[in-house]
């Protein structure tokens, strides 16, 4: 059974950096798709940012564009997000993603089957 744990949350300042780290371990990822989400107080889920399955293509929705970064180690099955000029509205709790059948990045949450436990964000002004 697939486990993925995230970690690398916390509280900044607004314009501060963070690094969100994923880590998989029960089953290899090099062929899946994988990516993060984020969950607001009183909000639904929404996606941030994914990866293709060799770390090629990288698609991201238009508020973190410029600011986040994704990328993958797949000999190592770790997935970051580095998040820099950070905004008091990207405060949620952070899920790491894994698709279980697609490679391509996407940004579909229906699409992914694994999900970590999440970590908290939060950025103050």
């Amino acid at each position: 059974q697939l486990q993925l744990v995230e970690s690398g949350g916390g509280s900044v300042q607004a314009q501060e950096s963070l690094r969100l780290s994923c880590v998989a371990s029960g089953r290899t990822l090099s062929t899946s798709a994988m990516g993060w989400f984020r969950q607001a107080p009183g909000k639904e889920r929404e996606f941030v940012a994914s990866i293709n399955w060799s770390g090629s293509v990288t698609l991201y929705t238009d508020s973190v564009k410029g600011r986040f970064t994704i990328s993958r180690d797949r000999a190592q099955n770790t997935l970051a997000l580095q998040m820099d000029s950070l905004r008091p509205e990207d405060t949620a709790v952070y899920y790491c993603a894994a698709t279980h059948f697609w490679s391509a990045a996407n940004a579909s949450i229906q699409l992914y089957d694994y999900w970590g436990q999440g970590t908290q964000v939060t950025v103050s002004s």
